[in-house]
């Protein structure tokens, strides 16, 4: 990619866009998936983990989308900490220690 000379950055608007604070993400996951809302806490807390490790070993944080992913295989059966690995983890990391590191917050998350 390569970035825009000035002068055009100058012709547009922009936005800069976050995450959604904790509360409000929490609320989507549990109703775009029916998740119980205090499942769908734990996976937004998983999810600001993450997210602090951008440019520490990651290149992007968890996605909101990400979440809704891990929330529909929670919701439909898959076991909690699967669902976090296979929808969270192994998509945005190949990464061993930055894998294991999430893999200790998942654990440590639904311990609870």
């Amino acid at each position: 990619m390569k970035d825009l000379k000035q002068s055009t950055k100058q012709r547009f608007t922009a936005f800069d866009f976050d995450y959604p604070e904790a509360r409000l993400e929490t609320a989507i996951l549990a109703k775009e998936t029916g998740l119980d809302p205090a499942v769908a806490a734990k996976l937004v807390k998983i999810g600001q983990t993450a997210r602090n490790l951008k440019g520490h070993g990651l290149d992007e944080g968890i996605s909101t989308r990400l979440l809704v992913y891990a929330a529909t295989l929670i919701k439909d059966g898959v076991a909690a900490g699967d669902a976090c690995r296979m929808a969270l983890v192994r998509p945005i990391t190949d990464d061993a220690d930055i894998r294991e590191t999430l893999d200790h917050a998942i654990d440590a998350t639904f311990a609870l």
